[in-house]
């Protein structure tokens, strides 16, 4: 670690992964609820479960990205960060407001929730992932606006490299499409129209440019391949995930009451989008291929590698599946829409900051990689949650598949809680899944603390 305000990354880091165990939780909850209707119930219905599990995913990722970026940006800038002190205060503000939100939907009626924080004066509760309240989306706001100034003046005052003002742009970009959640319609066409403007241009938009700057700096690092030709392949993935995630925003309008020409258009973008994710594998396996260097982090370098390749199955093929109009009139909010999700969030944005964490942490701690012992349960942990998620995906799809045929596509179509009795054997299998899942994030965590002998690494 050559800049002391890098340091700054490990509470946020610390904090990512403290949600996610709790997101995981909630999932495997829910999991259970789909098998065992009364579960939990009416302490923890499943509405509530299902909110707090993925409102804790995106807090945790902007936990995750922000450590990323205080841990990367000064290294980049050639400068300590501007404001270590404002970086501290934005920590405690951000985690105190997204644990108060996830207890008030845990301890009171979401009626109650909105009543008590205000939302009469400006609703913009009630909507799916955005169920957040107004005083929390105010305080996201304010956090984002102070960690952009903060890493802003950072990359403005010192050296300015591709990758520090991809990854800039993408958190601007994030910044700036989370004010389509103020807006609300009370016109239901214009309300879900502006609602994707967050939800799509958000995880098939400016994330990827935060996805690809992570995995660029890593793998410079880890391979010492020249910054130069990393830099060439990232304009490409950038330009590519742009155009195509832009406009293929259009495949979310289908069948909400807008012109027919957005199912052209949202159809032929949207089969442009696994390009720039299978790009980003040839990337990442060229770049290792070509190393320079025989770096002692192996695990981190396995965690770049899965992350090329599980975001392109999982938001490039599995999105791919059901992205096309004629397909996706049947598919539409079934289990294979599900399917995408899981496989897609994990491969392009959990396994990246997973990625960011495990090369960064032992430099945080004063190591140039984790010790032997740490390495083993580490990639056992990637193995474990990576094939769960990969089962977890392809039960689902069978599960979805099931769902379309029967109560879509057959001549005598059946009822909706029907046709979920006869998926419970897919739920099933998915629980069990999600458990193996569970387990390995306990051993990621595990390998911070495992003993054993220290890897050897010559300077170049």
């Amino acid at each position: 670690m050559k800049y002391e305000s890098q340091g700054i990354a490990k509470m946020y880091f610390i904090a990512a992964i403290a949600l996610f165990v709790g997101q995981i939780l909630f999932g495997v909850t829910m999991g259970l609820q789909y098998v065992m209707g009364d579960f939990l119930f009416p302490e923890i219905p499943f509405n509530v479960a299902r909110m707090v599990h993925t409102n804790l995913l995106i807090i945790w990722l902007l936990f995750g990205f922000m450590g990323s970026a205080y841990f990367l940006i000064p290294e980049e800038s050639e400068r300590e960060l501007y404001s270590p002190l404002l970086a501290k205060v934005l920590f405690w503000v951000f985690l105190t407001a997204g644990v108060l939100t996830i207890l008030g939907y845990l301890l009171m009626p979401y009626a109650r929730l909105a009543e008590l924080t205000m939302n009469d004066i400006l609703p913009t509760m009630g909507r799916e992932f955005l169920e957040q309240p107004t005083i929390t989306k105010i305080g996201i706001v304010i956090v984002v606006l102070g960690f952009i100034f903060n890493i802003g003046m950072t990359v403005l005052t010192g050296r300015k490299t591709v990758i520090s003002l991809v990854l800039l742009t993408g958190l601007v970009g994030l910044a700036v499409f989370f004010l389509f959640s103020f807006y609300n319609p009370d016109n239901i066409v214009l309300d879900k129209y502006f609602w994707w403007f967050v939800i799509h241009l958000w995880v098939e938009g400016v994330w990827e440019l935060i996805m690809a700057s992570l995995l660029a700096y890593v793998l410079i690092k880890v391979t010492g391949v020249d910054r130069e030709v990393i830099e060439k392949w990232l304009y490409i993935i950038i330009a590519m995930a742009l155009i195509s995630g832009l406009i293929g925003t259009g495949h979310h309008f289908f069948w909400i009451g807008t012109p027919d020409y957005w199912q052209w258009l949202g159809s032929i973008f949207s089969a442009l989008e696994p390009i720039p994710f299978f790009m980003m594998t040839l990337f990442a396996f060229n770049v290792v291929n070509k190393r320079r260097r025989d770096h002692p982090n192996k695990v981190a370098v396995l965690w770049a590698l899965g992350t090329a390749v599980m975001a392109f199955l999982g938001a490039g093929v599995w999105g791919f599946l059901h992205t096309l109009a004629p397909i996706n009139y049947f598919t539409h909010g079934t289990q294979i829409t599900a399917a995408h999700g899981h496989m897609a969030f994990y491969g392009a944005y959990v396994m990246v900051v997973l990625t960011m964490i495990s090369y960064s942490m032992p430099l945080m701690r004063g190591k140039k990689a984790a010790n032997q012992t740490a390495q083993i349960v580490e990639m056992w942990s990637f193995w474990l949650m990576t094939i769960s998620m990969v089962f977890i995906t392809l039960f689902l799809t069978a599960a979805g598949v099931v769902q379309v045929f029967l109560q879509r596509f057959s001549d005598d179509p059946l009822p909706f809680m029907v046709v979920q009795d006869k998926l419970a054997i897919f739920y099933w299998m998915r629980e069990i899944s999600g458990i193996v899942f569970l387990i390995g994030l306990i051993l990621y965590i595990y390998s911070f603390f495992a003993k054993g002998k220290e890897v050897e690494f010559v300077e170049e």
